[in-house]
């Protein structure tokens, strides 16, 4: 049975995401479809693009993943179809494909010209996007949707750990459900920089400070501070059964910084 799952900004108080779960299974009734999030901040790519890139590898390859973020129709953001990865991406061309593809070759990619029966152009999702994630469902390809292009138009980029003078700085840039300040310091990076003689996080108004990192929350008391490297391997600073971010006033594109001895 094949899957596709669905990203928005869209909420849950309206009957959207009601209307394109409709739309999808009037097309194709043996599919899956899976919820990934609709609670994205409205136009967000950003948000979008870190839960989308750390979630789809779990599901099988050819899954199809629906975006709907700032996907309404325009000169400067047409609707792409992406095979990357074994996975199969339908959303706008608005820079959030090349900040979820950033380290990775997309093996195709199309510009949608598929004609919508409303004259609705303002929910795209539904009247577009369901229709080729159906199309790809049934076996179609690619290049009977859409025309092949090489890149995409619109290119944002990843916002990325900076290193200078033994000092490792990153920014948030998510805060989950339980008010866990994620940052941009990958494992890898803290792990090339760290020599093993000790080092300092700073971060909140910089009077805030953590010297080690833990394995699991429970490795600190209830309500003590603790840095982390979470299922993304991305540094996160939390609060054992707390929330950091409105504990600790931690907020998105806040600096922290690592100094190394």
């Amino acid at each position: 049975m094949p899957i596709i799952t669905i990203t928005t900004d869209l909420g849950l108080k309206d009957g959207y995401i009601a209307s394109v779960k409709g739309t999808i299974l009037s097309q194709l009734e043996n599919v899956n479809v899976v919820d990934i999030t609709h609670n994205i901040q409205p136009f967000n790519i950003y948000e979008a693009a870190y839960i989308l890139k750390n979630c789809y590898k779990d599901f099988p390859i050819g899954t199809i993943h629906i975006i709907g973020v700032d996907d309404e129709i325009s000169f400067n953001n047409e609707h792409l179809a992406v095979k990357a990865n074994g996975h199969f991406f339908i959303g706008a061309d608005n820079g959030l494909f090349s900040l979820l593809f950033d380290d990775l070759q997309p093996e195709k990619i199309v510009r949608l010209n598929i004609s919508q029966s409303s004259d609705c152009t303002t929910f795209a999702i539904k009247n577009i996007f369901a229709t080729a994630a159906c199309h790809i469902a049934r076996g179609g390809t690619l290049e009977i949707i859409g025309s092949e292009i090489k890149k995409f138009d619109v290119i944002k980029q990843s916002l990325n750990a900076v290193y200078t003078n033994r000092i490792l700085k990153g920014i948030i840039i998510y805060i989950d459900h339980y008010g866990n300040a994620i940052s941009n310091i990958k494992k890898q990076e803290f792990i090339k920089y760290d020599s093993g003689n000790g080092f300092s996080i700073f971060f909140g108004r910089e009077d805030e400070i953590i010297k080690n990192i833990s394995s699991k929350y429970k490795d600190v008391s209830i309500s003590e501070k603790l840095a982390i490297f979470g299922e993304s391997n991305l540094l996160q600073i939390a609060i054992n059964q707390g929330n950091a971010s409105k504990l600790l006033g931690l907020r998105i594109h806040e600096t922290i910084r690592i100094e190394f001895k």
